[in-house]
């Protein structure tokens, strides 16, 4: 199966993303999980470039999407809501509806990172995404600098990632769009 992995930050050093590439890094031998860097080539969402074919970027991005079973976001919180980047992501893909149907959890590096969980959780319900709540984690990562080989290497960490991977494994093969 795989996972699509997105970041809401576009920071080099982001915590959000490091607990992303942990994830790839515990996750069992039947779930790959691919990240998704490519956030900052997406242009400014403009319904007058959403046609076909449309920027190659979104192309690529869409692809990404259809191309996996489920979706994993890991977002910073910024002024109580998702960085413009993620929104900007997803509002590309509105009309087309890669993520209609699409089985998606929250994991969040940041127990301070309620309000952008519930503004992007709202997003995706309103775009249709099944949303896994029972594979929502929350790793306490703020202000810890952890990489994502500490972060896979801590028991506890690597232990939630797990379960929360696992999660969502079961979901797909119960309503069966392993890919």
């Amino acid at each position: 199966m795989r996972i699509l992995a997105i970041s809401g930050s576009l920071r080099a050093k982001s915590t959000n993303t490091a607990l992303l590439r942990a994830a790839a890094s515990v996750a069992s031998s039947s779930i790959d999980v691919v990240l998704y860097l490519q956030m900052e080539e997406l242009p400014p969402f403009n319904p007058d470039l959403d046609l076909e074919p449309g920027p190659e970027a979104v192309l690529r991005f869409r692809a990404a999407l259809r191309d996996c079973s489920a979706v994993i976001f890991s977002t910073p919180e910024y002024a109580h809501g998702i960085p413009g980047s993620l929104k900007n992501a997803l509002d590309w893909v509105v009309g087309s509806g890669e993520l209609s149907g699409k089985p998606v959890a929250l994991l969040n590096a940041s127990a301070r990172g309620e309000y952008a969980q519930a503004a992007l959780r709202e997003t995706l319900r309103t775009m249709d995404a099944r949303v896994i709540s029972e594979a929502e984690i929350t790793i306490p990562l703020l202000g810890k600098w952890l990489g994502a080989s500490e972060i896979a290497a801590d028991p506890e960490f690597a232990g939630l990632i797990r379960c929360s991977l696992q999660r969502i494994l079961n979901q797909c093969v119960k309503s069966s769009v392993v890919l």
